[in-house]
């Protein structure tokens, strides 16, 4: 009996990764949703007697998916695959109803194991059946969502220490709407075993977003400038990092009305006096920059070699922190993920700063995923 089999998730990239690793032989049509708005629906046009799940996604997140299959008593069988690895998320994901949780990037052996575990799929009867059915639904691709404080903070980048190159008549670099989606997605993976350690250190639940992918021009960065200006103070830390043929900087910038909450969910006795607040902003620094950049060389079968962490600056505004290195480049490929805590006004923005040169070996490597 074939069996009608829905994956639900806003990347391209990340369900055709699952559909590639579903098990050797199951008799299975498959249909896809780019968000939990499609999902529901294609659970309620008898699409998704098995439904593979990702959490983080626009409109209607995962978590929500899961309340309205409860509330509305769908008949579907649950399997949540999301990169958000903190154990409160796996906690609320079993208590909606989910039958288990597979971390990203989805492992076709672990996929296969939990689907045998809870009898969806049993290997005896995959060796008669015939080979999976595929029905693929129109998605649109995701839209990118241009943040301007992305934009704001990226104008830091520093690329003072890149070796000075003639003018190129190679094509001007793009980003296409599947490359952004696989940037996306690898961002994604990372933030969230970068957020899974922030989790575990503050003890909290740390909300998660759909990480900004953008290719942003110094144009565009000195007109946010002029129009808009924010009007809490900041404090930043910048690191470095290269790998061959890749290079750019990863910043921290965490509001200074967060520090004290901070403080208080890491045990510490604030004193801004006494250098408490570099302390804490060191310690987030290592925490987030490593656990971000440690995912995407493992996605990507890189190393990173880490500068010393530098401090941009305390107490200041945005526009202050970014003022210093604006002339030095043209464009970078800019990865924000704002990170928020759950029932604390704590905010923080990370970036990872890629320069144009690193383009082409970063897309080289992602190549392969959107084939």
């Amino acid at each position: 009996m074939t069996t009608k089999l829905l994956i639900c998730d806003d990347s391209n990239m990340a369900r055709k990764q699952v559909a590639r690793s579903l098990p050797d032989g199951w008799d299975v049509e498959i249909s896809f949703a780019a968000n939990g708005i499609e999902g529901i629906e294609a659970i309620k046009a008898g699409k998704g007697d098995v439904l593979l799940l990702d959490l983080n996604m626009p409109e209607m997140d995962g978590y929500q998916v899961l309340e309205a299959i409860l509330a509305q008593d769908l008949p579907t069988l649950t399997i949540v695959i999301s990169g958000d690895i903190q154990p409160e998320a796996h906690q609320r994901v079993t208590r909606l109803g989910a039958l288990g949780f597979i971390q990203k990037p989805v492992n076709k052996e672990i996929l296969t194991k939990v689907l045998s575990s809870y009898g969806v799929f049993s290997k005896e009867l995959a060796a008669t059946e015939p080979e999976s059915a595929v029905n693929i639904a129109p998605t649109k691709p995701p839209v990118a969502k241009f943040d301007i404080q992305e934009a704001l903070l990226s104008n830091q980048f520093d690329v003072s220490t890149a070796e000075s190159e003639p003018v190129s008549t190679e094509p001007e670099m793009t980003l296409s709407a599947d490359m952004r989606d696989c940037y996306q997605e690898i961002a994604n993976v990372a933030m969230g075993r970068a957020g899974d350690l922030l989790a575990r250190l503050l003890n909290v639940f740390v909300e998660l977003p759909i990480p900004n992918v953008n290719f942003i021009e110094v144009s565009e960065l000195r007109m946010a400038l002029k129009d808009i200006e924010n009007h809490e103070s900041t404090s930043g830390i910048c690191q470095g990092f290269i790998s061959a043929g890749i290079s750019g900087e990863a910043l921290l910038i965490l509001n200074d009305s967060s520090f004290k909450d901070v403080a208080s969910l890491m045990n510490y006795q604030y004193d801004a006096d006494m250098g408490t607040e570099l302390e804490l902003l060191m310690d987030l620094a290592n925490v987030l920059i490593g656990a971000c950049l440690k995912g995407v060389s493992e996605q990507l079968d890189i190393q990173f070699s880490q500068g010393h962490p530098e401090v941009l600056g305390q107490h200041r505004k945005i526009s202050d922190l970014i003022a210093n290195n604006a002339s030095k480049w043209k464009k970078t490929l800019a990865i924000e993920i704002s990170y928020s805590i759950e029932n604390y006004p704590i905010k923080c923005d990370l970036l990872l700063l890629f320069t144009e040169k690193s383009m082409t070996t970063l897309n080289n490597k992602l190549a392969y995923l959107i084939d």
